[in-house]
């Protein structure tokens, strides 16, 4: 009997229709990820004299949709790998864009906050569902750049939500560009419909008709008669997934991804949350400062896709510890002001460095563990990592009623990267489930030819 190893057909696959399909729904995804994210920065001046909110309110309100996003990304990551990822991404969409159209029909504080912090469990669980079925199914060859393209559509949500504000907040009212989040909503049938269930989801219920139909579609030239046995799929049957993430001497390198996503949502959330009001009170009007947000993500975007077409070389630690350190001399150096151009290439710096390495380390991560903890892996980093994100907007409005000089408000924002560089010095790249993959395939291929030899002789 033909034995199939499914993880290697998907690797040894080349990028066709299947995937750019795949890409192209992520993609849209995690473009409303962004939008409904950023959104609030984007509207929080407004509320702040519509409501009369001090900073340290404003910035509550924005953490409770950080704190629901750290229950999402933990239970939905964790309930993926048990009952598959394409219905918890289902399940997500319905969460975010739900309850952040909401946002846009209250006017009251409480429920604001409500809905915010339900739409908040979506959103946490929509990325690690997203960057783990990305990575299930891209050719080995490409993953960094796959996911990180996909990923490249927070940064476009995070540009399109100021753009909106621009354009018609002034005209229609803050409360308009929440309504755009429902669009997800009207696509969610057909984008149900394409989206295909993980690899090892499927082989771990006996569904091989679906899996050997994805399998055609990912490589076209792959004939099966339906009498072959697929090899090995590792399974976890731990009762506590998260166990798991510790075996195989990974400790050491699970807590050190844990320090950077903290670290780094402080970074991104803070930003995403403060820039405008920073800049604000730094002396640039409400549209100039909405322009910074905007080339925050736009930086983000083309770092990241310089970046993880490097990383796919070089590979992602060492992209990403000199990646962390230049985003936190990019922030310190942005307290100190400067002409026009300089501060804009300061900001576009800082968001490659930080949304942008953001999305590069969540690639790093679902391809250091086994493809059957993958979601755990990731939802619980960023689970974690929303804890940081969390402090993020509570920190710039603590720091702004303190009235602190603006350069001591960039460097408390830039001292989280130096950590995260720190941190990611520390995992080790030789207990990757790629490099331990590599190194038994070579293995392998080595007694083969010693084998062969001996037969020779």
């Amino acid at each position: 009997m033909k034995k199939i190893n499914v993880a290697q057909v998907i690797a040894d696959s080349k990028f066709n229709r299947f995937h750019f399909s795949l890409l192209a729904w992520c993609f849209l995804i995690i473009l409303f990820d962004g939008y409904d994210l950023v959104v609030y920065g984007t509207v929080v001046p407004v509320l702040i004299e519509e409501w009369g909110l001090t900073t340290v309110q404003a910035g509550a309100i924005g953490s409770y949709g950080l704190f629901g996003m750290m229950f999402g990304a933990i239970i939905l990551g964790i309930l993926a790998d048990r009952i598959g990822r394409k219905k918890v991404t289902a399940i997500s969409i319905v969460l975010f864009s739900l309850f952040t159209v909401l946002c846009g029909f209250t006017t009251n504080v409480l429920l604001f906050s409500i809905f915010r912090f339900f739409a908040g469990l979506g959103l946490g669980g929509i990325m690690p569902n997203v960057i783990a079925l990305l990575t299930d199914y891209s050719p080995k060859k490409m993953r960094s750049m796959v996911v990180s393209i996909v990923l490249c559509g927070y940064s476009v949500g995070g540009m399109l939500a100021p753009i909106l504000g621009i354009l018609i907040m002034p005209s229609l009212g803050w409360e308009s560009i929440f309504w755009v989040a429902g669009i997800p909503l009207l696509l969610l049938p057909l984008m149900y419909k394409k989206l295909p269930e993980s690899a090892v989801y499927l082989a771990r219920r006996g569904k091989t008709e679906e899996l050997f139909k994805n399998l055609r579609k990912v490589d076209p030239n792959i004939t099966f008669d339906g009498t072959e046995e697929l090899e090995h799929i590792p399974v976890d049957n731990s009762k506590v997934p998260v166990v798991g993430l510790f075996n195989n001497k990974r400790g050491l390198s699970t807590v050190m991804f844990w320090t950077a996503f903290f670290s780094c949502l402080l970074m991104v959330y803070g930003l995403n949350t403060w820039l405008p009001k920073l800049m604000i009170e730094a002396g640039y009007g409400l549209n100039s400062s909405l322009g910074f947000l905007i080339t925050l993500q736009g930086g983000a975007m083309v770092g990241t896709i310089i970046i993880a077409r490097l990383c796919d070389k070089y590979g992602s630690k060492k992209m990403l510890v000199p990646m962390y350190a230049s985003g936190a001399i990019a922030l310190t150096l942005l307290g100190f002001g400067g002409n026009t151009f300089y501060i804009y290439v300061l900001v576009a710096v800082a968001g490659a460095a930080t949304i942008g390495a953001q999305n590069i380390v969540q690639a790093y991560v679902s391809q250091y563990y086994p493809p059957n903890i993958r979601s755990t892996a990731l939802g619980m980093a960023s689970g974690i990592g929303r804890m940081g994100g969390m402090m993020g907007p509570l920190l710039g409005g603590f720091l702004l009623s303190i009235a602190l000089p603006i350069e001591m408000n960039f460097i408390a924002f830039a001292i989280p990267g130096l950590v995260a560089a720190i941190a990611l010095t520390f995992v080790s790249d030789k207990r990757s489930y790629v490099n331990m993959q590599n190194r038994v395939s070579s293995e392998n291929v080595t007694a083969t030819k010693a084998t062969l030899s001996e037969a020779a002789d």
